[in-house]
This record gives structure tokens, sequence and C-alpha cells, in this order.
């Protein structure tokens, strides 16, 4: 059996692209994944997360995915106090209530997106801006979204010191979506849910899939994966147990 050190240098040299993902157009193919500024920072720590995501998560095997756990520097969009500890498997606090995910949750749910270089993937809940720069690395067609604007300045602004210039973002309630960017290949929402928002469904692409926590925004949710067939059927799997923040604004009503 592979190692998860010999897992890590094999999934770099694999081809990233998925069955599921949009075919890449001319300019999509052309594209390089960013490089951000801090990224020969702490490389051996964030190596040893990687491998210690692939021990956790043996589901998470798409290249791209991988790579970009290795390139997104986790100790950026953590506050100062834990700075230390970013690259352990855990979540971290980021003020305001919120919260960084773990690691390997952050590398599972994307490798459940089954995004590649065309796919258009909207976030709900930047939050720390994370997810959305690990997002960045797969493709460039990236919007995220937060309802808390403090939360939102500082991941813009720390996604801009690193270099993620293509990471569209906006501020307002994720429960109603993005229309004028949509629709989309994949939606990830980040925070926990009571149903899945009506809205966040219209927008997503025939053939598309929603990674969302659903059930008590206040216990253990449920990680559910939703997809739109070609005639816009709906289809879900539950995933496993998870306990995300709550998602706020009108979901509450």
């Amino acid at each position: 059996m592979a190692t998860a050190g010999g897992q890590v240098a094999a999934a770099a040299a694999a081809d990233s692209a998925t069955t599921a993902a949009p075919t890449a157009s001319v300019a999509d193919s052309a594209w390089t994944p960013p490089r951000p500024r801090s990224v020969g920072e702490r490389q051996r720590e964030r190596a040893r997360m990687v491998e210690v995501v692939l021990d956790k998560s043996p589901m998470v095997t798409d290249g791209a995915v991988i790579r970009a756990m290795m390139d997104a520097p986790r100790h950026v969009f953590v506050h100062e106090q834990t700075r230390r500890i970013a690259y352990d498997d855990t979540p971290l606090p980021i003020g305001l209530g919120q919260t960084i995910s773990q690691p390997y949750i952050v590398a599972y749910m994307t490798e459940l997106l089954e995004i590649g270089p065309a796919s258009k993937v909207l976030e709900i809940g930047t939050g720390s801006g994370y997810q959305a720069a690990v997002l960045a690395h797969i493709t460039p067609h990236v919007y995220t979204m937060e309802i808390i604007e403090p939360l939102l300045d500082r991941a813009r602004g720390l996604l801009a010191g690193e270099g993620y210039d293509a990471v569209q973002t906006r501020h307002g309630d994720g429960y109603y979506g993005w229309p004028e960017a949509g629709p989309f290949d994949a939606i990830i929402v980040t925070c926990a849910a009571g149903h899945l928002p009506p809205l966040l469904w219209s927008q997503l692409k025939p053939g598309g899939r929603i990674v969302i926590p659903i059930g008590e925004m206040t216990g253990v949710q449920r990680l559910v994966v939703v997809r739109k067939t070609a005639d816009g059927e709906r289809t879900s799997r539950t995933v496993m147990p998870v306990r995300f923040v709550p998602m706020t604004g009108r979901v509450e009503q």
C-alpha cells in the first residue's frame, strides 16, 4: 500500500482533469494556477499537513486538489495568535464567531465538487478566504460571498496580497446566491443550513453539484452532495456527519 507521502508525490504528478468537469476552452487550457507570494514559506509543514489529510481522507485522489492544498498558504489566512498551528489538521477561530475549517474537510469538500480549469464555482461563506484560495488553484472562475462584511474585507486583502487576483468577491447574503455571475458548475457552502436554499439550486447548471452541510444549525449536520441531472432532476447523497458554523441571514427566518 502506498504511503501518504507517496500519494502526495504521485497525485501531484497526475493529470488534474476530472471526468465530470466541463470541457476546457482554449483560454482555460492555457491557464496556469496562481503562485501565491507566500508559497515558499513553511512548505515542509504544508507537505506534512497534506500527508495527514490523505491518511484521514483516502477519498481525496484528485491531483489538482492535492496540489492546491500543497500550494495555498493556510498560515496567511489564520490569525496571528494561531499562526504557529496553522498546519495542524484542526479548525481555528478567525473572529466574529467564525472558523477556518480543518484542512481535511477543505480538501474533501473540494474533491466532491469535481471541478477543473473550465469550472465556474460559487462559494457561500468566504470566511478567512482560504477555501477560495484553494479553489483558485484549480479554476480561474471562483466567486465567493460573505455576509459578515469585516470578514470579507480581511479576506479580500489577504487574497489580493497573495496574488489571487482572479477571485471575485461580494458582500451579501449567500441564501440568494449570485445570479448575475451564474449559472455555476459547482457551489460549495461552508456554513450549515437547515435546507438547501432554492436560489442556489436555480443557479446550478445541469450536471452541476452543490456540496453543503444540512441540518440543525447548533448540532451535528450532514455533509450532502446535491446533483442536478441533465434534465434538471435532483439527486442527493449524504457523505458524512460534520459540524459547521450556521448560515445567517434569510435562512434563519
